[in-house]
């Protein structure tokens, strides 16, 4: 099904554009572009790329995709950029859910839920019986939703923790020592700070922030979703002087090892 007209007529009003201010920087008569809209006259090749560089999008995606069926984040995502047919890149279907007024819900992955969200991630009905809720200040034009982690691999972050994460479409735009939550093959959905290596090996390197923990590198190919950190909810005050409880129990370990050492060292020796 050719989806063009109202396709255009869409994302002319997102702009908050005329049919003359359109057809003005496209230079055409608006008669032309009116007619486009109501589906009595078929555009032409130049036309048909006229509107892709105007609007930003792929002539394949005006044609071939219901924009109106998109949930407002995937618009605003389109709308910058994000244009599977124009980058080339693997499209992420998410699924979601949305409220009587069709804004998008945060869903809630509480510990329980985790273990099924693995292979339910993308199973619309596993989707839609998770406790959702608002988050008025956050925005409207980006998708969220909240995993509660566990264990103490990003203490001074307490154990337990409400943590939301805005979806990331684009890999590429992940930024280096900033937190994620990443849903993986094999480990199921972590929190960690990330080092970026898509472009050179494609991987990305995962660290705590509790020392203790060595970082490690992930395969692009075994990551399902990534998750920008945005803010946390916890009943518990983030304990500082743990982190350093931590570290003097580490230095604590090694004066004793150096110990021990020396100790063996004498006995040789004598």
């Amino acid at each position: 099904m050719n989806h063009f007209p109202s396709n255009i007529k869409l994302l002319r009003k997102r702009r908050g554009r005329t049919q003359d201010d359109v057809a003005f920087a496209l230079d055409m008569k608006r008669s032309t572009l009116s007619g486009y809209e109501n589906e009595v006259a078929q555009p032409g090749m130049e036309a048909l790329i006229a509107f892709s560089n105007y609007f930003k999008v792929s002539v394949d995606t005006l044609i071939k995709v219901d924009l109106s069926r998109l949930s407002e984040s995937e618009l605003s995502q389109l709308e910058r950029g994000y244009d599977v047919f124009v980058s080339g890149s693997k499209l992420r279907v998410l699924a979601t859910t949305v409220d009587k007024e069709n804004e998008e819900n945060i869903e809630l992955v509480d510990e329980k839920a985790k273990a099924g969200y693995r292979t339910g991630f993308a199973d619309p009905e596993f989707i839609k019986v998770l406790p959702t809720f608002q988050m008025p200040f956050l925005s409207k034009q980006k998708k969220y939703r909240t995993f509660q982690i566990s264990g103490d691999s990003m203490h001074p972050i307490p154990e337990g923790s409400w943590v939301t994460g805005e979806f990331v479409q684009n890999w590429n735009l992940i930024r280096d020592r900033h937190a994620y939550i990443i849903h993986t093959l094999d480990d199921g959905v972590v929190f960690k700070v990330v080092e970026n290596l898509i472009k050179p090996n494609g991987k990305l390197r995962l660290y705590s922030l509790n020392p203790i923990y060595e970082p490690y590198e992930v395969d692009v190919k075994d990551i399902r979703e990534v998750w920008k950190f945005v803010n946390y909810i916890s009943d518990e005050v983030p304990d500082a002087d743990n982190q350093n409880e931590h570290l003097k129990n580490s230095v604590k370990a090694l004066h004793s090892e150096v110990a021990n050492i020396k100790e063996k060292l004498k006995t040789l020796s004598k």
